[in-house]
This record gives structure tokens, sequence and C-alpha cells, in this order.
């Protein structure tokens, strides 16, 4: 634990970080580049959480490869939270004993062509009480280059005390310049190791983040609280996305959190419906369970090269909803457009759901492709009607 007196140095030398500095435009013009299309991977917190090792982080690596899943584009190897050691003489982070050595790791994940991802936070202590970022940024992005990171995961839990200390009265204006400010300390930081790494902001959509992330330096930012496994969780988070879409594009991306696709809370038919709606919002797509344990119908959902498709859509156009809660629709960049409707209740006989074409702006017949039955539905006219199944889904893609 750090002392009051450097709890003090490090509050004032954050508070000097000027958002508007030479970096943004260097920032914009990476993260372009870094995130074209929403980030894919995987991520270990969701199922291993506090217990997780470098041996699972081995295996998930492996199964990625070993599944298909590195060819249908998952290609980040995510550590959460819980690698993080003690610090040096000379202030630099080391891993703990489950992560004897977090340079080879990366190593190995890059030997199977895939890319490294690791977690930080820029408080003091990060949400599990391990070793933060806070007065490290520069020493720690020169750390996570020199092992060969290519995704930063920054999560805002740790940074929360130092706010309350700082504005004790909580006014809303210096919270959010802290918190803002914190976040681009770490964006200069990254920038200045000269090494591409993705930029994840974790801040639970506080203080809209939507709005000003792009501006700190974000390929992605949570706009939600975490998710868990469970259809109620998932369907609160991914429906509560909607008006969200025009902060969103190319190398930019509200995250509405990991999927949970696999870990055994939800029927396949609402794993699906989290994999459609997460495609339709131009979501990262970074699982979350166990990749060495996976059943076919797992894959099948994880690696749906159509909906995958929707997502990964060049374009970069956030999808809205069309029609409360059932409907949403996203435009693509050949044309056509993905359409989901989804059985929003549980508890009840599922009921039909008419889409209307002249509501897409399409006049005349249109093409249409059933994406999870993998079928053409051929030539159809005016509209569409169908029955999802209980908390289910139907995505189709529509084209003249």
């Amino acid at each position: 634990m750090i002392n009051m007196t450097q709890y003090h140095l490090c509050a004032l030398i954050l508070m000097g970080v000027v958002l508007a500095g030479s970096h943004v435009p260097a920032a914009q013009a990476q993260s372009a580049q870094l995130a074209a299309t929403p980030p894919m991977g995987w991520n270990s917190w969701n199922h291993f959480a506090g217990k997780v090792t470098d041996s699972d982080v081995r295996s998930a690596a492996d199964a990625m490869v070993a599944s298909g899943m590195r060819d249908a584009g998952y290609v980040y190897v995510n550590v959460d939270d819980t690698w993080e050691g003690e610090r040096d003489a000379q202030g630099n982070i080391q891993s703990n004993s489950r992560f004897p050595n977090m340079k080879a790791l990366a190593d190995y994940v890059h030997s199977k062509g895939l890319k490294f991802g690791i977690y930080s936070s820029p408080g003091p202590k990060t949400c599990a009480g391990y070793e933060g970022s806070y007065g490290h940024e520069e020493q720690d992005a020169k750390t996570y280059a020199g092992w060969g990171v290519d995704f930063l995961k920054y999560d805002l839990c740790g940074l929360r005390p130092i706010i309350r200390l700082y504005d004790p009265q909580q006014d809303p204006k210096k919270s959010s310049a802290m918190m803002r400010e914190a976040y681009a300390k770490m964006r200069d930081a990254l920038i200045k190791t000269g090494r591409p790494i993705v930029y994840s902001i974790c801040q639970y959509g506080v203080d809209s983040v939507w709005e000003w992330g792009e501006e700190v330096g974000g390929n992605l930012w949570r706009t939600t609280d975490d998710i868990s496994d469970s259809y109620r969780s998932m369907a609160l988070i991914g429906f509560s996305q909607a008006g969200l879409e025009r902060y969103a594009k190319p190398g930019h991306w509200n995250d509405p959190d990991m999927l949970e696709v696999g870990n055994g809370g939800m029927s396949a038919d609402q794993y699906r419906t989290q994999m459609s709606l997460w495609a339709i919002l131009a979501a990262p797509l970074l699982a979350g369970n166990d990749l060495s344990k996976m059943d076919e119908t797992t894959k099948s959902i994880l690696m749906n090269r159509e909906v995958i498709a929707v997502d990964q859509d060049k374009l970069g156009i956030q999808g809205f909803r069309l029609s409360p809660p059932q409907i949403w629709v996203r435009p693509l960049a050949d044309g056509a457009k993905a359409v989901a409707l989804f059985n929003f209740v549980t508890d009840d006989v599922p009921q039909p759901i008419t889409l209307r074409f002249k509501d897409l702006g399409f006049s005349g017949p249109v093409h249409a492709r059933d994406l999870w039955a993998h079928k053409d539905l051929g030539i159809l006219h005016d509209s569409y009607t169908v029955i999802p199944p209980m908390g289910g889904v139907v995505m189709l893609r529509l084209w003249k």
C-alpha cells in the first residue's frame, strides 16, 4: 500500500495531465488501425476469475487454434485481474507465482498466431486488490511493451478511492476530469512505447464514457456494469445499448462486456441471442468460457461465420433498435441489412414477430438468408413473420 504522501504526489501528477495534448491525433490514427473492426478473442475472467494461471492461458491459446476459433477471427488471448505481483526496487511491476514468466507466456501466445492481452487499473490497486498502475503509468506501459502485450484492459475500480479523496463533495465535473485524465495518462504512455496496443477502457459506462472514450484513446469502452451468466443480466445489458450507436465507428467501439457463451448458465437459444445481439451492436467478441472444454453446440455458436461476418462488417456502423424490444437492424457494407428478431419474453408462449420490409427502406421483393439455420429463404415480398424460440432469436441477412 502507498502512504498518504505518495497519494498526494501521484494525484498532483495525475491532475496535471492535459487532455487536449499533442498525443490525441496520434492516438486517433493508431486506434483506427488497431481496431478497424471490433476486437475478437478470449478473456480469462468470466470462467477462471482470480484462479487463472499461466497453464490456463496456454491451454486457451491451444484451444483457440485447435477448435478453429483463431481461423474464425478470434485472436486476442487476454489475462484479466490477479496476475500481478509486487514491484521490484526500481518500481517495475512483476507477475506473481501463478505467472512465472510473462514474456515467455506472451511469446507462447504469439507462436500460435495469436495476440496477448493484459489487465491493469489507473488506481493504486486493481478490483481484486492487486498492484495497479497509479503513478507508474509510463513504467508499466514500457514493461507491457517489453513483454509483447497487444491489448490492455484498464479498469476503473482502483481509481475510485483517489477520486473520493480529492473530490469528497463528489462534484461531477471534478470527478469526470480526474477519470478522463487518468485514462489519457495511460493513453500517452502506451503511445510512447511505440508498440501498437489495443486500449480497452473498463469504466462501466460511468460519466457517459461513450462521449469521451475516443478522446482519451480508447479503442473500446465498457458501457455497462459487469455481465453475469444469466439471461436476465445478458438481456438487460444487451438491450440497453439502444441509443449508443452514434458513438461507435472503426477504431472505437461500445463494449457491453464479454460473451458468456458456453459457461452453462443459459440455454443454447439464449446464448444465440447474446451472439446475435452483440454482432448487431458491433460489439467486441471476447469469449469468456473454458475453451478447452467446449461442446459442439458452444463451438457452433461462437464460430458461426455468418454471424461473425455481421459483427466484423467493414462499414463499422453499430445496429439500432427498429421496434422495441424485438427487432434490431444493422446496415452492412454491401448494402444488405442484418436483422435480428428476438423473443424477449421467457415466461410466456412465444409470439410471432412480423418484419415489414418497408420499415427497413426496402421496396419490392428482397432476398433473405437465415444466419443460424444457414439457409436461404429465397425471395420474400412485403414482410416476414416468424416465431423465435423462447429467449431466442431469428437472425436474417436481407438484400435486394
